[in-house]
């Protein structure tokens, strides 16, 4: 690969409505969306998907636009890549910042797998024609309301039904959502919300026989999960602590956790979620594919890489209307049940469309 132009492009991305986590209430998708050109005109895409503020990991949206305006994209412009997971030793010398290599990454691999005449999912060696999706849901005002939201997405035949906690937000309102769906697969996801000072609270939360709390506790704190998981029958799922393979490697040492939520973006794209998912499957770790309330863009690298026989469980991948009125791409992504086809079209398998990304389009910027 020989990139010859990027085009930039700063989105908001209208959400259909608010959703609420421990950390933020958010009304838009802010992103950055890459366009990569081939010098034989083949094109790749790729999403930052950087909030607009770092309440999720050091990243913000601004600081993403021009890290990779001003240092990554030169760095790959008019320079021979032989392939995608190139980037990782060009762009060694940048600090974290997982979500804007992400980005050029994912851009670069949709560019290969068009190049070698293959799917993204072929090219990542994914043997799946549809990945199972499960739902994450907000925190809500009540448990009535909450019991109100997983009821509509039972009835829809979701399996896996994750749902937003916080301190003053957790027990009695998962105990309500369990109490109504007794067999249902159930778990709460913390985003960092609690401390070891609450471990009577999250010990609590093993009677509700939910198969997994995501990430209680603080992002890099692996010890102080491991001495949680050690009182706890639940199992733990780490997101926000594993940003690369040497994290899956300590949470394993330290048994900080049983399952892993690989993130793309977190992690620093797909070559790297590839790496991660290999040593988990390997140790017995279980995987699935989260998201960041990604446009289509990112939710399409989402399904290639859930193709991997290491996703054992549920993924966040929804369909685009789960989240937006309309989205970015063409076609939009689609539920076949509580399943998303892998698509048959070479590279991501979907296109932009440029009718509505020139509508959410606040800045872009034209690099050769």
């Amino acid at each position: 690969m020989f990139i010859k132009s990027v085009k930039m492009y700063k989105v908001d991305l209208p959400l259909n409505k608010p959703f609420e986590t421990s950390f933020a209430a958010m009304k838009y998708k802010k992103c950055v969306i890459l366009e990569l050109k081939d010098r034989d005109g083949t094109l790749g895409y790729g999403e930052s998907s950087a909030l607009e503020i770092p309440f999720y990991n050091e990243e913000f949206r601004e600081g993403s636009w021009k890290l990779l305006e001003k240092q990554m994209i030169p760095k790959i412009m008019n320079v021979q890549i032989n392939h995608p997971d190139d980037i990782y030793k060009i762009f060694a010398y940048i600090r974290m910042n997982n979500m804007s290599k992400s980005a050029i990454n994912c851009a670069l691999w949709d560019i290969y797998a068009k190049q070698n005449n293959k799917t993204l999912a072929e090219a990542l060696g994914g043997n799946k024609v549809k990945v199972e999706t499960g739902v994450s849901i907000g925190i809500q005002e009540s448990p009535e309301a909450l019991v109100k939201a997983v009821s509509g997405y039972i009835a829809d035949g979701y399996r896996r039904i994750k749902m937003k906690i916080k301190p003053g937000k957790d027990y009695e309102y998962i105990a309500a959502v369990r109490k109504q769906f007794p067999n249902a697969m159930l778990m709460a996801d913390a985003n960092s919300a609690y401390r070891l000072k609450d471990i009577e609270l999250l010990k609590k939360l093993d009677d509700l026989n939910l198969i997994m709390i995501e990430q209680p506790l603080e992002p890099g704190d692996l010890i102080d999960h491991a001495t949680l998981q050690a009182q706890l029958k639940t199992s733990i799922c780490l997101d926000e602590s594993i940003v690369s393979l040497d994290d899956a490697e300590k949470m394993l040492k330290l048994k900080s956790g049983r399952i892993i939520n690989i993130k793309v973006a977190r992690v620093g794209g797909l070559g790297m979620a590839k790496k991660i998912q290999k040593f988990a499957i390997e140790n017995g770790i279980e995987c699935w594919c989260g998201g960041m309330l990604d446009s289509g863009i990112a939710r399409a690298a989402n399904v290639a890489i859930a193709t991997l026989p290491g996703y054992t469980l549920p993924n966040d991948i929804a369909a685009s209307h789960r989240y937006y009125d309309v989205d970015i791409i063409k076609p939009e992504i689609e539920l076949d049940g509580t399943f998303v086809n892998v698509s048959k079209e070479n590279g991501l398998g979907y296109q932009p469309d440029f009718e509505n990304l020139a509508r959410f389009t606040v800045a872009e910027k034209e690099i050769h």
